[in-house]
């Protein structure tokens, strides 16, 4: 029983990492607060990916979900084998999405910002190898949307802190259902072995 409140806890946990994720993401959408460079398609092309939206924001609802109802399904199947078999199953779900979202934040930090330098549309910081993250003089090589190496940046780093998140507590239950799923067979046997 001990193993579903760590789950349901988990679930707790995930829900407003999931939701935050899903706010970083939008943000991204609106460099200098304004809505035009969206329309313009003026942002990064990282944010279509929907990293956090997606990755970090509604795929890890999945596990969340699963986690905070393991205590019904354990009161409709009787025993809480299946409720960990499936909390093992959408921790795999919860590793792959916040993995995703991870992997596409990384890359769009170090791609850097799209933004105007010299009267053209361009990623100034593309073949730098995130050089450009540590050598502030060279942000002022984005002109337009204001502050934008700054805003893509402070969210994307939001981002990947979230997903490293994510993914250790979908790890750490993956580990305690299959943990769960290996040592309760044995301890049923011991337990029978004593009784007769």
């Amino acid at each position: 029983m001990c193993s579903l409140a760590f789950a349901r806890s988990l679930g707790f946990a995930l829900i407003p990492l999931a939701t935050c994720c899903i706010v970083a993401n939008i943000l991204l959408f609106f460099p200098d607060g304004k809505i035009s460079f969206a329309q313009n398609d003026h942002v990064t092309m990282y944010v279509w990916y929907f990293m956090g939206i997606g990755g970090g924001g509604l795929v890890m609802l999945i596990p969340a979900c699963v986690f905070l109802g393991m205590g019904k399904c354990v009161d409709s199947c009787g025993t809480d084998s299946c409720a960990m078999c499936g909390s093992v199953f959408a921790a795999l779900v919860g590793l792959a999405g916040s993995a995703y979202c991870f992997l596409i934040s990384a890359v769009a930090l170090l791609k850097g910002p799209y933004c105007k330098n010299g009267g053209e549309w361009m990623y100034p910081f593309m073949d730098d190898g995130g050089s450009y993250l540590f050598a502030r003089e060279k942000w002022s090589k984005c002109v337009q949307p204001a502050h934008i190496v700054e805003w893509n940046v402070t969210l994307l780093s939001i981002l990947l802190g979230l997903s490293t998140l994510e993914f250790l507590l979908c790890f750490l239950q993956l580990i305690s259902g299959l943990v769960n799923a290996v040592c309760r067979p044995c301890c049923y046997k011991q337990e029978y072995s004593l009784n007769t």
